[in-house]
């Protein structure tokens, strides 16, 4: 058996203020850095008696990068940062209170999901995050000598779910996984039968004792 766990960082400050986050490049709040330390402690209860060694990759946004060190403090495992694992950019709403972006912001149609940009120079599409996301998992998913962590964010995370479960990114338009910060999704790889199950999806329990 093989585990990733995709943690969603916890609470940040852009949302704190009510901002478009992004790659708007906020930090933790002191709720936040409370909430990775739960984590971090229920990552160290599931790993009791693991087979396998554990890496840990986070998106290099800060956020994600500060929820990362705690818990590679308590587990004592390195950190690798990937820009791949990014939230999708908002271009120039990014920093912007969100009741900005939100009078803006035009829903992709069904007939092009993964193309579609909007109105908002510099956004990405959503192609474009399934794609960066997925090379990156595609790469961890190779190394099977390691179970995983990964550090990223809310609307990510959907990528680094399909990506595991191998769905196409042609596949991928209405696809949507719900998580909330700081919540674990966890996700194994069967190495007899090859099965690649979600285990638990946003689970927030820890957050709550």
């Amino acid at each position: 058996m093989q585990d990733l766990y995709v943690v969603s960082h916890p609470h940040a400050e852009h949302s704190e203020r009510d901002l478009v986050g992004g790659w708007y490049d906020s930090t933790l709040t002191e709720r936040g850095r409370r909430d990775a330390g739960s984590v971090a402690e229920e990552l160290a209860r599931r790993r009791s008696g693991a087979r396998r060694s554990l890496r840990i990759t986070t998106s290099d946004l800060k956020r994600c990068a500060e929820t990362a060190q705690i818990i590679a403090a308590t587990l004592d495992v390195p950190v690798a940062e990937d820009v791949r694992l990014r939230e999708i950019s908002f271009g120039v709403a990014e920093g912007r209170p969100n009741a900005w972006l939100a009078e803006r912001q035009v829903p992709a149609p069904d007939d092009d999901r993964l193309d579609h940009r909007g109105p908002i120079p510099g956004a990405e599409t959503r192609r474009e995050v399934a794609s960066r996301v997925g090379a990156c998992v595609g790469e961890l998913m190779a190394d099977i000598e390691h179970d995983h962590v990964v550090v990223t964010h809310g609307y990510a995370l959907t990528f680094v779910v399909t990506a595991w479960l191998r769905i196409p990114v042609e596949a991928s338009g209405f696809v949507a996984f719900t998580t909330s910060p700081g919540a674990i999704t966890h996700l194994r790889w069967d190495d007899y039968w090859r099965n690649r199950a979600v285990v638990s999806l946003a689970d927030d329990v820890h957050l709550r004792k």
